[in-house]
């Protein structure tokens, strides 16, 4: 392979690998606002158990996110030295705001809320919980904010020629708020809630089929379903919106989505289906007129196909497809689990009903792989530009970086991965397998103990 397929493979990896632990630390840093927040007010020692389990779940996957996330910041400057230099001045100012505003008030706090519960006001906790959730919410918006500029460029100009060319921002709020931003974060958020969900919905229906830790399992099911429901209708909304805004702004993707290489009136959605790249052709199952009825609204109107794009511009049409509509399965597969959740709510059976347990377990995969899917449809479906119709990703690699180098680091990392991968699994594990029913401790000690003033004078002293 040439170094510039090589170097997009190892950056696969690392944003791919990194990307599994953010949306899951802000899906569960809401559930555990959410959670303390019941706890504050019906002072249920039950809430507070149920707290302090998923806190601990969430500083294992905040912990991995970090770690992962360092990776990237290499690999611009180390594999993409000409994208780094080119956008630069522009993704200085959003890293930068993301470093400062998000990551250091996520980690101001993360202390007081992991190591807090009997050292301070339950007021003063639970405000550092909003704070250490807010920051993560807040560190998403600066990084998709950056991609979203990749995808949708503005206020910006480019100043300098030749090797010396680079852009510059002309308006700080038009970079921010480029076109796909508002619809691109929206959906990102969305995917985190229902990660976060659809994990706690997995570990109580494991419970259940265990038959221990009920209590905890019924509170913490009804919570998560409660989310899951809401946000699986959110996503699909926001899922609409996106791709009209895609349809807008970057045609050719929309066009590889759903493989229409020809311009054609009632264009259809596949179901599914496969695309034959040689022969441009979709095999599949298909609805007529409905991706014109999505898109324009009109059931006539045509769809812009890749026979009005050049093929140069084209992207990898048969992965993007592919990757599309695995997205779109997975969020089937978070609608049935809804829909089998609540059945078993409605009939006060969450302690039967094996077989939908065993599909809730399973459930927690549902997110992850969307969240994936949906981050390789929006980088491939840009392809063959690293910045869309401005800098092709042929011109944003590194000039003095040999294939060999890349598939050198790319198998240390790929061995590194798996490690703090199967660290994690193990580690998750031995929580879920120890359980919210036997705390450590300092916990039992202080679990049903006011909080008590370090400086107050005893009675009696």
């Amino acid at each position: 392979m040439d170094v510039i397929t090589l170097s997009r493979i190892q950056f696969a990896l690392t944003a791919g690998f990194h990307y599994l632990y953010p949306p899951l630390s802000i899906g569960l840093s809401l559930m555990i606002v959410i959670m303390e927040g019941i706890y504050l007010k019906t002072k249920k020692p039950l809430y507070r158990r149920i707290t302090m389990f998923w806190t601990k779940v969430f500083a294992l996957s905040f912990a991995l996110g970090v770690a992962t996330g360092l990776v990237q910041l290499f690999a611009f400057g180390n594999n993409w030295s000409k994208y780094s230099r080119f956008v630069g001045d522009v993704f200085g100012s959003a890293l930068a705001a993301e470093g400062i505003f998000a990551f250091f008030l996520e980690a101001g706090f993360i202390g007081i809320m992991l190591f807090g519960w009997n050292r301070v006001r339950p007021g003063v906790h639970y405000m550092a919980t909003i704070c250490v959730s807010f920051g993560a919410h807040f560190s998403a918006t600066w990084i998709v904010s950056a991609n979203s500029w990749m995808q949708t460029p503005a206020g910006y100009k480019i100043v300098g020629t030749g090797r010396e060319a680079h852009a510059v921002i002309t308006n700080f709020w038009q970079m921010i708020f480029n076109p796909s931003f508002l619809d691109r974060l929206t959906h990102v958020l969305i995917g985190c809630w229902l990660t976060g969900a659809f994990m706690v919905i997995s570990v109580c229906a494991y419970y259940f089929l265990k038959k221990r830790a009920l209590d905890f399992a019924r509170v913490g099911m009804k919570i998560g379903l409660s989310i899951a429901a809401l946000m699986v209708i959110l996503q699909l909304i926001s899922a609409d919106s996106t791709a009209r805004g895609v349809a807008v702004n970057q045609p050719a993707k929309l066009a590889a989505l759903e493989g229409v290489y020809k311009t054609e009136p009632r264009t259809g959605m596949n179901l599914i289906g496969w695309v034959d790249s040689r022969t441009h052709e979709v095999n599949s199952i298909k609805v007529p007129g409905l991706l014109s009825l999505l898109v324009n609204r009109d059931i006539e109107e045509a769809v812009p196909g890749l026979d009005q794009i050049p093929e140069s511009d084209w992207p990898n049409v048969a992965a993007v497809f592919q990757f599309y509509h695995i997205m779109i399965y997975m969020w089937s597969g978070m609608f049935l689990a809804v829909i089998l959740g609540f059945i078993l709510w409605k009939r006060k059976a969450f302690e039967r009903g094996k077989w939908i347990h065993r599909y809730l377990v399973l459930s927690v995969a549902f997110p992850f792989i969307a969240n994936e899917m949906g981050w390789f449809t929006a980088e491939m479906g840009r392809q063959p530009w690293i910045i869309y119709n401005i800098m092709k990703t042929t011109q944003g690699a590194s000039p003095s970086v040999s294939a060999g180098q890349v598939i050198a680091s790319l198998i240390m990392f790929s061995v590194i991965y798996i490690f703090m991968f199967s660290l994690f699994i193990f580690l998750l594990n031995r929580k879920i397998q120890h359980g919210p029913e036997e705390e450590d401790v300092e916990e039992k000690i202080g679990a049903d103990t006011p909080y008590r003033d370090p400086y107050q004078t005893p009675s009696g002293a």
